[in-house]
This record gives structure tokens, sequence and C-alpha cells, in this order.
């Protein structure tokens, strides 16, 4: 089968693998019919490259049909339509009853001392093959697979995988009162979707990003829109249209490669220029991370607000404003979206053929697998209006 693969920063092809097989009788194997192109994937493709393998197939936001199941995959059938959640979780461990399924005690990495694995994300999170591929294997299908109705596009239901509970689990930890406001630092494909969802819940959003393309995005759902290219300061310019006080909570849909950050972006630099034996065990113990989006969440947020921390990081100790955090009581909540602790919440909405949260149109871009290393430069350079890639595996090249 086809697959996109990693060779190396900045260096992804499309190579002919071995077909996946049933290797546990709780597998199944499905033909990937779309799978998205995730900001988290850029990660991979320059700043946590040290963690990557010669081959490694990227991707985690699939959904398919099923071709094969195992004598244990429950009510799991040939020909379901399904979605599957970019973490692997069993669904009947503690940790998966309490709806954290990202820290599935089944699946957890525990020699890198990591939470669930991961579909297509590196040796931190089980070097497990990824979904941007012709088939996929899928463990714990008994659990796993979302199943969807026929009849609409996959873009309905594709971002199940991960955009809408990451940006619907971002909405949630940040805990905005009724009335209340929040900041999106970030309009990427999940600052995006936080912003629809923040919206349809009737708050008020101001979301910041220097694409114009990712700005106008925004404004046309209704959002206040703040060009980072116009401003000097975030936080000053949020308190002038807050009475003075920062907004109720702050969505950092940012991470580790924030804008602004010249002196931590060059660091990135020599770090990933330095040989991978060296690299990985560094990042274990240093601070690597652009840091300039969680400083501006913290300045621009009121005092008493809550911080929501979805983007990437990925340094083991960078540094924190801990006094400006303690003296403005600040509340934090972050980490890896629970995907199907939010799927009951989100599938009515994708049910509603009115689209209000706009799936169908999400994708910018929909390309085939011959396309990607082309899809990647262009996703990270912002060019070209790419703000959300779906693979069409199958697909001819255009």
């Amino acid at each position: 089968m086809k697959a996109v693969t990693w060779h190396g920063k900045r260096d992804v092809r499309v190579d002919e693998v071995p077909d996946p097989v049933i290797q546990q009788p709780n597998d199944a194997i499905i033909r990937v019919t779309s799978s998205g192109l995730c900001g988290s994937d850029l990660h991979l493709y320059e700043t946590l490259g040290p963690f990557m393998g010669e081959g490694d197939i990227l991707g985690h936001e699939p959904m398919g049909v099923v071709e094969e199941v195992g004598p244990e995959a429950g009510d799991l059938k040939v020909g379901d339509r399904v979605v599957l959640p970019f973490q692997i979780c069993c669904g009947h461990c503690w940790m998966c009853t309490q709806g954290l399924h990202t820290q599935c005690e089944t699946t957890q990495v525990r020699d890198q001392g990591t939470g669930a694995a991961l579909f297509g994300f590196s040796k931190l999170y089980g070097e497990v093959p990824g979904a941007q591929a012709e088939f996929l294997r899928v463990p714990q299908a008994q659990f796993m697979p979302i199943k969807v109705p026929e009849g609409p596009v996959d873009e309905r239901f594709l971002f199940l995988s991960d955009v809408l509970p990451t940006a619907w689990q971002s909405v949630a930890y940040a805990d905005i009162p009724d009335d209340g406001s929040v900041l999106i630092l970030g309009l990427g494909p999940i600052g995006d979707m936080a912003t629809r969802i923040a919206l349809l819940q009737g708050k008020r959003v101001i979301a910041v990003d220097n694409v114009p393309e990712r700005l106008a995005r925004a404004q046309a759902r209704g959002a206040e829109v703040v060009s980072l290219d116009e401003i000097d300061d975030i936080g000053e310019e949020v308190r002038s249209r807050t009475k003075g006080r920062g907004t109720d909570s702050v969505i950092d849909a940012v991470g580790m490669e924030a804008s602004g950050s010249p002196v931590a972006e060059m660091g990135q630099k020599i770090f990933n220029a330095l040989p991978k034996r060296l690299t990985a065990p560094l990042m274990n113990v240093v601070g690597v991370d652009r840091m300039s989006a969680i400083y501006s969440a913290i300045d621009a947020v009121r005092r008493g607000g809550t911080v929501s921390l979805i983007g990437v990081y990925g340094g083991a100790s960078d540094p924190m404003p801990m006094l400006t955090m303690f003296d403005k009581q600040l509340q934090f909540r972050m980490g890896q979206a629970n995907v199907k602790r939010w799927v009951d919440d989100i599938m009515p909405l994708l049910l509603d053929d009115s689209d209000p949260l706009g799936t169908e149109q999400f994708a910018t871009h929909q390309v085939s697998l011959d396309q990607a290393p082309s899809a990647y430069e262009k996703f990270q350079k912002k060019e070209d209006g790419t703000i959300k890639v779906v693979f069409k595996p199958g697909q001819p090249a255009a």
C-alpha cells in the first residue's frame, strides 16, 4: 500500500509499504477513505524529529470502511463506516472509565513515561503506524471505532478523530462563564474550530493570528479578530477591549512553535542540527519550546481566570512565570483530548444537516497521498491558504 513516511527533518515521502494485518484478536483493518494533516504532524516534521524513526508512517486523523475484523472486535463488522480517535484506548481500564482515554492504562507507553499510544506519533507514543495511508490496523477495535451513518460526505464526520474533540475539550477546559469572554491564540485547525464552538455556545470570542486567511475565517463566523502583525502587545490589546481586565478565559491553540520567540526559535534550530543520538536524551531534561503564546495567555487572562492549553508543548523544563500565575490566582487545564469522552456531546451537531460547525467546508485542501510532501511544506509555511488538509487515499494525484 501507499503511505506517507518520515525520512528526516522536513522530509516526508510517499512509499510503498506492506499492508497491515490482524495481529491481535481485537484488531481490525480499515480501508482509509480520508485522513487529516494535523498541526501536531508539523512538530514531527520539525521539532520532534529526534523521536522519529526512518520510514515511520505518519497521521492520526482517519476515517474509512472496515475491511477485516479479529474474533474479539466486539460488534464491529466488515463494511461499517467508522472514524478512529487519534489515541489508542481500551475502554475498560480505570482511566478509560474516568473519561481519561489519553491516559489509558492498557496502552500507556511506559518505557517513555507517557500516556496512551497514538497513531503515527513517534517513539514517545508507541511508534504505532499511522493513518496517512491506504489501510490502517486498528488495535482495541472492540472499543475504538466510532460508527457513523452513510450518506454525508466524509468531512461531516472525519474531524471526530481529533479536531472536533480537541477543540471541544479546549473550550470545556476553558470554563468560560455563561456571559463570558475567551481569547483564542492561534487560528489553525484547532483554534478555528474552538472559535466556532465557543461562538455556538454564545461566548464572546477574541481571536488572534498573523495569517490573513485564518483571521478572515474566524471573523466570518462572528469572532472579533486581532492581527498579531498590527499590535505591539496582545495583553494590552485585550485589556483595552475588556474594561482593563482581560478575558475570562484564554485558549492557547499554538503550543511549542509559537511566533514571536526568536531566541527560542534559534535554539530549536541549533537543537535540531545536533546528532539524533544527543537530541532525544536532551529533550527529556531541557526546555525547547517557544513560549510566547503561553506567556501571552498568562498576561491577557483576567485575574482569577482560566487558561486552557491545547497546543502541544514538548520541553521538560520550560521556564514559567510562577509569581504572576500565583499572584493572578489563575487556573490551568491542559492535555491531549479524550476523544471518546466528547463524542456524545458533538454527534448531534454532526447529524444536523444544517452543519452548524461548518465541518463540510472546514478543509481548505483535499489532496491525494502522492501530494503529501507538497502539502506538508505548504501547511508549515502557511502558503496557498492552507489551513486544513485532508488526504484522500486511493485518489489519483491532480
